[in-house]
């Protein structure tokens, strides 16, 4: 078992090491400042795949993750999760997963604590995945998780991304109002969000 562990962790350093090369290919774009991102999202796999081809199998892209900034559920049971690692060098990788692939999406500063993860979730929210070379679907999910604790900056970053992906009828549905009663789209976004938040 030891044995075991051991080989995990030497597989997890090699990716790291890997990663850190990758993302400084990584370029800054003004309206993304702080983050750099690469031309298009980057498959881990494909990382994986030319860092320990022979061991891939045995690899587990999950042991890589730090912490899950957004885990969308929705009743179709499809999942989607925007997560971040931090690398040796202290900067962060965010990253996507979804039932058929991980991404990399973007890279951020060093001790920068959380202002750069809210500003990743932000950035993505505002541009409907976009900024970072995704598409953003689905409506409204129907469960969420989140690291952030902050109800406020989840509620206006909820709103964001609905406005833009055209989810607000799937949110009024949701929370048995198809017709808001007062017409703030906010106000139907914090109730949402009081029931799917996990």
């Amino acid at each position: 078992m030891a044995a075991k562990m051991f080989a995990q962790r030497q597989l997890r350093v090699r990716v790291l090491e890997a990663l850190e090369v990758r993302i400084k290919q990584f370029r800054p774009r003004e309206e993304l400042w702080p983050l750099r991102v690469p031309r298009e999202p980057v498959p881990l796999d494909q990382v994986v795949q030319r860092t320990i081809p022979e061991d891939r199998g045995r690899f587990d892209p999950v042991s890589l993750r730090s912490r899950t900034l957004l885990r969308c559920e929705w009743r179709d049971g499809s999942v989607w999760e925007a997560w971040v690692t931090v690398l040796p060098s202290g900067f962060k990788l965010y990253c996507d997963s979804s039932e058929e692939e991980t991404r990399l999406l973007a890279s951020g500063g060093r001790n920068e604590g959380e202002e750069s993860d809210r500003i990743f979730l932000e950035l993505l929210a505002e541009s409907g995945g976009s900024h970072f070379g995704i598409e953003m679907s689905g409506g409204a999910p129907s469960r969420v998780r989140s690291s952030i604790a902050d109800r406020e900056f989840l509620t206006e970053m909820f709103v964001n991304l609905f406005e833009v992906t055209g989810a607000e009828e799937s949110v009024r549905e949701q929370i048995g109002d198809r017709q808001s009663s007062n017409g703030d789209f906010r106000d139907d976004v914090e109730r949402w969000l009081s029931r799917a938040l996990r």
